[in-house]
């Protein structure tokens, strides 16, 4: 094993020198384009892109060179950093198929949670799209509200026991956490994470939550991941990965495994009482109460060709929830933390709420509740300013060519309204930049204002084009690779704080609130500090 061990480390070491080397002996159409100098040899500028506290090396992206600029991703590759409308419609729109999410990425995710929806691409995607849309309509999220209520109600309820007796300093953060966990729990796979109104350990969700954190610091590892995948059989390479003394790479390890073992256990419980008839699961099924049910009930009715292996489904709930419960948690407690900084905005959508369940009940009806006019403006405005992914990566998998919305002045002064680019090239999508582009927004493009959405939108909104599913915003992508889960994601939102600010009154605390930038963004009480969490006065609302 030790000359095993030798070999696998010799090619490492070969891989590593030849992609340094050949970064540099080849020049193509990206190095005319200007950006700012990378901060080191090894990570390029990602290592400034990346830190928790980037405003500033953001702010020198776009202020000097605007809606595209080149950056330097680890050891010498030359990405495209661009927030341009008519780039980001070539991208995932026009010319989708020319872009892949790169075997790094792909690679990573089938290894962590599956060949599910995240890793597919091609035939493979558009098979599983087609049959994971039933589970994402609208009918079915009408179906899905009063599962949700009764979720967002056990919180309404833990949350009061907490401040009943007076003004209380809340860890926000982890109740949303908790909250959207339960809701992907129930509502994609009809299993239960979590009571809420009392405390208990469960494995599978402590690895959930862990998922998003410890992945952000394996990061650089996935440079090796094509060359790790070639190593030998699957149990050769366990072996090879349980050899690595990293702490990150271990406790990923440990992080998936656990995933994988409970959605498998959660899976098979519910296809053998599926195959055997049994009448409460098959109940379920026939009133689609969860996703999974959905699922199984629309592949054993698919044509032999469009059926999904057991390999396929398995993946999609890793999926759901590493792609559902962070940005939904995080989402709401930026919007909470918001209407502690508005509290004009915090009234003004409590007296919405409250009229509303006046007139339908606790339990506003789902077509009633997407038509709350200031609650969508919120949640509209919130999703523009502060999408919590922060950026997207594609990779041509062929020569292609990227128009521009404007010409580009390139590094030797000629104008280019269009950048042809090699097959391997990286195109890294800035998805607040371009939804705070003042060019599409106007002056006022980095304000919190709700307001906008109660208007027409500036003329420049629709000029623009820009791609997204999702309110002229890039916050959901665009293209077949969309998130399929947004009307899932904002059903959550919406439910979620009805219950919430039709009881409590939410202030800022005495603890700090910074949000850190990440693969998703998160709040902690200080830079210093790289716990998550988030702590607000909570008191009950007049």
């Amino acid at each position: 094993m030790t000359q095993s061990l030798l070999i696998a480390l010799s090619l490492v070491v070969i891989f590593i020198l030849w992609r340094l080397v050949s970064r540099f002996l080849f020049r193509t159409t990206v190095d005319n384009i200007p950006g700012p100098q990378p901060g080191s040899f090894f990570s390029g500028n990602m290592e400034q892109l990346f830190a928790r506290n980037n405003r500033e090396f953001l702010a020198n992206c776009i202020d000097p060179y605007g809606p595209v600029s080149k950056v330097r991703g680890f050891m010498g590759a030359k990405w495209i950093h661009t927030y341009d409308p008519k780039a980001l419609h070539a991208v995932y729109v026009k010319d989708q198929d020319s872009y892949t999410k790169g075997s790094r990425a792909i690679l990573t995710i089938r290894m962590l949670i599956g060949p599910g929806l995240l890793a597919a691409f091609g035939s493979e995607h558009r098979r599983q799209r087609k049959l994971l849309n039933p589970a994402f309509s609208a009918a079915h999220m009408r179906g899905l509200s009063p599962i949700f209520y009764g979720v967002a109600g056990k919180l309404r309820t833990a949350i009061e026991r907490q401040v009943k007796d007076g003004p209380k300093d809340v860890d926000v953060l982890a109740w949303m956490g908790r909250t959207a966990l339960e809701l992907v729990g129930q509502g994609m796979m009809g299993y239960s994470f979590d009571p809420l109104v009392e405390e208990v350990h469960n494995d599978f969700a402590e690895a959930v939550k862990s998922f998003v954190p410890t992945f952000s610091e394996f990061q650089w590892a996935r440079v090796f991941v094509p060359l790790v995948v070639k190593l030998g059989p699957p149990r050769f390479r366990r072996f090879l990965l349980d050899c690595v003394p990293i702490e990150s790479i271990q406790r990923m390890k440990t992080v998936s495994d656990v995933m994988h073992q409970r959605s498998l256990e959660i899976y098979n419980e519910k296809k053998a009482a599926i195959q055997r008839g049994d009448k409460e699961t098959l109940l379920a099924v026939d009133e689609s109460k969860d996703m999974l049910s959905i699922l199984l009930k629309e592949n054993m009715k698919a044509a032999d060709e469009d059926r999904l292996p057991d390999s396929e489904l398995l993946a999609q709930m890793g999926t759901f929830i590493v792609a559902g419960v962070d940005t939904t948690s995080n989402a709401l407690s930026r919007i909470l933390h918001l209407l502690c900084q508005h509290q004009d905005a915090q009234d003004k959508l409590r007296a919405e709420i409250r009229a509303a369940i006046e007139q339908y009940g606790l339990e506003i009806p789902y077509d009633e509740l997407s038509a709350l006019p200031y609650l969508d403006a919120v949640c509209r405005e919130t999703l523009r300013l502060y999408a919590p992914a922060n950026v997207s990566f594609r990779q041509t998998k062929k020569d292609t060519v990227l128009p521009l919305s404007q010409p580009l002045r390139g590094v030797d002064g000629t104008m280019m309204s269009e950048i042809p680019i090699t097959k391997g090239t990286v195109v890294l999508s800035n998805i607040p930049a371009c939804n705070r582009n003042k060019a599409v927004w106007g002056e006022d493009a980095l304000e919190w204002k709700p307001e906008r959405w109660l208007q027409p939108l500036p003329k420049s909104v629709e000029e623009a084009h820009v791609p997204g599913i999702y309110a002229n915003l890039m916050t959901f992508l665009a293209g077949s690779r969309a998130c399929i889960g947004f009307k899932f994601s904002q059903l959550e939102m919406k439910v979620v704080l009805c219950m919430l600010l039709s009881k409590f009154k939410f202030e800022l605390s005495e603890k700090p609130v910074v949000w850190n930038f990440a693969g998703v963004s998160y709040p902690s009480t200080g830079y210093e500090s790289s716990k998550p969490e988030m702590i607000l006065k909570v008191s009950l609302a007049p």
